[in-house]
């Protein structure tokens, strides 16, 4: 058995992030980090992507170059954990113990969850921008696209990038009205949350873009099945859905609302036929973490249960987790991490020092929205869905300058300053 004085699990934007932030603090920590990929995707340029405004081969890069130096990479998948025992097993059939665990592998993306939706998923006008290989579809679909049916899919559960599902919608309307196609276009937004969007000052914005879209939203709706062959889509709902007035979760954040519904209340069950469909996953913690001892027990979709301020484990005091994985009410973005990787570099230092820290985490978290082509809302908000704006400006305006920033600025920052834990 291998012992680690820091093991982490995944190594993502948060787990690099993390040990590099480490290191620039103590360079003779140990850590260790467990990560089966040898690539590295920079998710949030998908959306561009899919709207003709990036190359996908430019969100892509070796995993071994941002490993930080003076880390162990061990290229494996955890299948389970003993916490009791401070130890995990892999893949491989190794056993790791540790000091130390930090558990951020990401999300799990459900198509099983929708029926249909693997085999249609790259072919048949259906498409997703949640996955590498076919958000270079979404826009051949977009680009392609001569009036119809076009419908974009949002999940009932959290998911990462909240925003990103009706991202792609508002820039395929804008193209499409460009091109003298959207007046022959009836355009669906099928989604899970309750509203557009959880805070109010960016929500009002949204609202106003809907309308300029003519986009027909039904809330309240989670699909349960694809039929790529027939052109169908079939969801389900138990609210009324021709109502569109409907109560935010207040357990939610940001970018995402889940539906409260009467349980004994009838469920509809909708066809709708597509000429152009945009599916967005279910979404969970995987299964390995779901399995295991660290589950929330009260989280259907089984979450690392940890404190929201401070990310460590509320019953296994050496065991961290943050990012998409925790079950923070925090939306699960590259901006949260962001902020979350600091607090959990604070703790873990302090602790192995003999100390506490007071390093506390608000919820903040952003979501990047583009509005058009050229124009972008940077929502910043924080768990009590307020806005926490960066920038000495009203932000609920969308702007060209924030265009330039998702466009440009982010991914060099992403790539330069905050996988190398300098920002």
């Amino acid at each position: 058995m291998a012992h680690h004085q820091i093991l982490m699990v995944g190594a993502g934007n948060a787990n690099i992030s993390l040990a590099a932030q480490l290191l620039l603090q103590d360079k003779s920590l140990k850590i260790t980090l467990i990560d089966p990929s040898d690539k590295h995707y920079y998710q949030p340029a998908w959306t561009l992507v899919g709207s003709g405004e990036f190359q996908i081969e430019d969100t892509v890069r070796p995993q071994g170059d941002y490993i930080p130096k003076g880390c162990i990479w061990i290229q494996d998948a955890v299948v389970s954990f003993d916490p009791e025992n401070n130890a995990l097993s892999t893949a491989k059939g190794e056993t790791h113990s540790y000091d130390y665990l930090v558990v951020s592998p990401g999300i799990q993306l459900d198509w099983e969850k929708i029926s249909g939706a693997k085999e249609s998923i790259g072919k048949n006008n259906v498409s997703s921008n949640y996955l590498y290989e076919t958000a270079p579809y979404t826009w051949e679909l977009i680009k392609n696209f001569k009036g119809g049916i076009a419908v974009f899919t949002n999940p009932a559960t959290p998911i990462k990038c909240g925003g990103a599902p009706h991202k792609i919608m508002y820039l395929a309307c804008d193209y499409w009205r460009k091109n003298g196609v959207l007046d022959k276009t009836e355009v669906h937004y099928i989604s899970g949350a309750t509203m557009i969007f959880g805070v109010p000052e960016y929500k009002a914005t949204l609202e106003e873009v809907l309308k300029k879209y003519n986009i027909r939203t039904h809330y309240a709706a989670n699909v349960i099945a694809i039929d790529g062959d027939d052109s169908r889509l079939t969801y389900q709902t138990k609210e009324n859905p021709f109502n569109d007035a409907k109560k935010l979760d207040g357990k939610s954040a940001g970018c995402f609302s889940l539906a409260q519904s009467d349980p004994n209340a009838e469920t509809h069950t909708i066809t709708v036929n597509y000429d152009f469909c945009h599916v967005v996953p279910p979404q969970s913690a995987p299964d390995f973490i779901k399995q295991s001892q660290l589950a929330d027990a009260n989280n259907p979709h089984g979450y690392v249960e940890v404190d929201k301020h401070t990310f460590r484990h509320t019953r296994y005091a050496n065991v961290f987790a943050f990012g998409d994985a925790s079950n923070a009410p925090a939306s699960k973005t590259g901006a949260a991490i962001r902020k979350q990787a600091p607090v959990v570099c604070a703790h873990i230092l302090a602790s192995i020092q003999g100390k506490t820290s007071d390093a506390s985490y608000n919820g903040y978290s952003a979501c990047p929205i583009p509005t058009q082509y050229g124009k972008l809302m940077l929502a910043e908000f924080n768990y009590d869905n307020k806005p926490q704006m960066s920038f000495p400006f009203d932000q609920a305006v969308p702007r060209w300058t924030m265009w330039m920033l998702k466009k440009y600025v982010l991914p060099w920052l992403y790539w330069n300053r905050i996988l190398t834990g300098k920002a």
